[in-house]
């Protein structure tokens, strides 16, 4: 059976409901409970295009088990054209799950996500891509925790390049689906690819190869994942921040392998005069990096993967 309903959210404090749509698909046969999301960032369009195309896709004559299909988690983001955070209160919504019942509009909004999509899941795939001001080079996310085993192997079943472990000590992405579906018991995974807020085909691909690889890999499509090299898998990372306002340049691309020590790039004043320079705590690969020239004093430059590819 294959169904679309919508989940109403009508206890947000500005009073105004918001429905999400979401496809329901029960195979022919029992398999486990898989939901995909993609639009936690309202303008990360590629991997919204992916669950589209995903769900628009999907048989139940071919499915073992269930899958759960949202292509836009986050639509007053998405209608808004806001790229990182909620409108109504200028909150990441990935930085607050698995939310909270009595919060303010992005922990409500948090919640009832989690309660519906993501508590009761066997697996999840949160699809994401780079932002409106973000370059990106394609890569999986899976957390530290007791299920870190089952979460690895479908990040390496996904099939991207880069595979980041981001340990429970050190979790610079705190309050994210995956890291709320790791503490819950869930095997999760953030996977991105695309960039700049484009819909480019190639990145669009890249999931939903992704996409069926874990399908096969869990057993709810037959046959084998597509063949993959293994990734090149990280132990952590750094997320570098400017500690002033200025015009950010970078001096590498994402995908690069840089040493300990190298030149990340410079922010400079309006007028020319360089304030500030960039360089990489350790050896490591840039993942994602700020594509736009301005930033903010304490704003997110980069994200550095530990180790070589």
């Amino acid at each position: 059976m294959k169904t679309w309903r919508a989940l109403t959210i009508d206890t947000l404090p500005d009073g105004n409901a918001v429905d999400i749509p979401y496809l329901e698909v029960t195979g022919a046969a029992p398999g486990p409970r898989l939901t995909v999301i993609a639009g936690i960032h309202g303008t990360e369009y590629a991997s919204i295009e992916a669950v589209r195309t995903f769900a628009g896709g999907l048989d139940p004559a071919t499915i073992a088990g269930q899958v759960t299909a949202v292509p836009v988690v986050n639509l007053p983001a998405f209608w808004a054209r806001s790229p990182f955070v909620m409108p109504a209160d200028g909150k990441n919504l990935n930085r607050s799950f698995p939310g909270d019942p009595a919060g303010g509009y992005t922990e409500r909004y948090a919640h009832h996500v989690f309660r519906r999509f993501i508590a009761g899941s066997d697996y999840l795939l949160d699809l994401h891509a780079g932002d409106l001001p973000e370059a990106l080079e394609p890569f999986a996310l899976y957390e530290e925790s007791p299920v870190e085993t089952a979460a690895r192997d479908l990040a390496r079943a996904y099939g991207l390049r880069h595979v980041v472990r981001q340990s429970r000590a050190e979790r610079t992405v705190g309050g994210s689906t995956s890291a709320a579906a790791a503490d819950a018991g869930i095997p999760a995974i953030t996977a991105e690819s695309g960039q700049n807020g484009l819909v480019e085909p190639g990145a669009v691909d890249r999931h939903l190869t992704g996409l069926a690889n874990v399908m096969r890999h869990l057993g709810l499509l037959k046959g084998e994942p597509s063949p993959a090299p293994p990734p090149c898998e990280h132990q952590g990372w750094h997320w570098i921040r400017t500690p002033v306002a200025g015009w950010w340049a970078s001096a590498v691309p994402v995908g690069a392998q840089v040493a300990e020590g190298q030149l990340l790039g410079t922010v400079s004043a309006l007028t020319g005069e360089q304030l500030h320079e960039v360089r990489a705590p350790a050896a490591g690969v840039p993942l994602f990096l700020t594509s736009s020239p301005a930033v903010l004093a304490d704003g997110l430059l980069l994200g550095l993967a530990n180790g070589v590819s």
